[in-house]
């Protein structure tokens, strides 16, 4: 890019987030990643170490005075990307309100909280890119997780209404099955159903994911906002893998 942006990434210690701000500083902005967990601050000396600009700042997406006190500095912001999230797994009927408000408090208010204080210190044209997830078609065993990223999802619509006066595009990205610690609540056996049900017969990466985001961040994307991009492997089609002997191509 002739200009360096500035992009602010969220949940940026590990998994997704980290394969987003290694993806952006690869692309010459300048990124700010920020998490609770202290590996953040690793991300980006590991990135800073090869020549990017990258910083990292430890907060908690639930402390907006943090949030506004560390945008404040960056303005004027041209990338915000909202990755900070937490997930569990239990049977809708051992699920408890505790449960639903963890959920809700990261996932959805957080995500709001950031991007209300991103979007007032971003520059008309700006970018903003949720992460939401191929839950909010619905998940088993995850009614609280799934609830709370739907949620993200019309936040995200509702958001490029509002925004759209700015030219500021807002996307959102829900991935499907990725090999991060989130996949890793799931027992061996769970993780093996899920295998079978991915219709390129691998589970996605945290770079499958980051290259979306690059697109829907970057100044190519002049006329997609309110969109809901999902990168689950071919997983809401609902095929699956045939078994070999009942695979044509086999």
């Amino acid at each position: 890019m002739s200009e360096r942006e500035t992009a602010f990434v969220t949940g940026a210690a590990k998994g997704i987030g980290k394969a987003i701000v290694e993806r952006l500083a690869g692309e010459g902005y300048r990124v700010v990643a920020v998490d609770r967990l202290e590996a953040v601050h690793d991300v980006a000396r590991a990135l800073a170490g090869a020549g990017h600009a990258v910083e990292a700042q430890v907060l908690d997406i639930r402390d907006r005075a943090a949030i506004g006190a560390t945008l404040d500095r960056l303005a004027p912001l041209d990338v915000l990307v909202n990755n900070a999230a937490v997930t569990s797994t239990f049977p809708f009927d051992e699920l408890t309100e505790d449960h639903f408000r963890e959920m809700f408090e990261i996932n959805t208010l957080g995500t709001f909280a950031v991007a209300q204080e991103g979007a007032r210190r971003m520059r008309n044209g700006g970018r903003i890119v949720n992460i939401a997830s191929r839950s909010f078609a619905g998940a088993p065993q995850m009614a609280h997780y799934a609830a709370s990223k739907t949620a993200v999802v019309g936040l995200t619509r509702a958001m490029a209404i509002d925004l759209s006066p700015r030219d500021i595009r807002v996307n959102a990205v829900a991935p499907g099955v990725v090999d991060t610690d989130m996949l890793h609540y799931m027992t061996p056996e769970r993780q093996k159903v899920m295998l079978s049900l991915q219709l390129l017969g691998r589970i996605g990466k945290p770079e499958d994911i980051a290259r979306a985001v690059s697109f829907l961040a970057s100044r190519e994307n002049h006329y997609m906002t309110g969109h809901v991009l999902v990168v689950d492997g071919g997983r809401s089609l609902g095929q699956g893998q045939l078994p070999p002997e009942e695979d044509p191509h086999a």
